[in-house]
């Protein structure tokens, strides 16, 4: 497992992803590789051949409102148990844990400063699909 309490992930959440993909091709040779996911592809930015982070759509009621940005993601050692003890130190849940298939179990909160990142448990590389 990745290491606890680590960055392991980001992701880009915008509303164009095809202007994002020009603008990092450009400016910074990424290359992408597309995702089925439910609701759309998932964009993997590739430096060569290793992922550097990716890209998703934010199409929806629930993105009304909400900025193109940058999200960060947090590995934890067990989601539940650490978004119960995020809740109990201050942090307002906004999606509780969730699985994704082949990626891990995520969650989304927000700190009492008012940041908003996810927190994930990753499955291990070398786990089967």
């Amino acid at each position: 497992m990745s290491e606890h309490g680590h960055f392991y992930w980001n992701e880009l959440m915008t509303r164009d992803v095809e202007a994002a993909k020009a603008f990092y091709g450009s400016a910074l040779d990424w290359t992408f590789s597309g995702m089925d996911m439910p609701g759309g592809t998932y964009w993997l930015a590739m430096q060569g051949e290793k992922p550097v982070g990716g890209i998703f759509q934010m199409t929806g009621p629930e993105f009304d409102g909400v900025p193109d940005h940058w999200m960060s993601y947090l590995a934890v050692d067990d989601i539940d148990a650490r978004l119960d003890k995020a809740v109990d130190a201050g942090a307002t849940l906004m999606r509780p844990a969730f699985d994704v298939e082949g990626v891990g179990r995520i969650g989304i909160l927000k700190d009492p400063g008012g940041a908003v990142m996810g927190w994930m448990t990753p499955v291990p590389m070398d786990a089967p699909a």
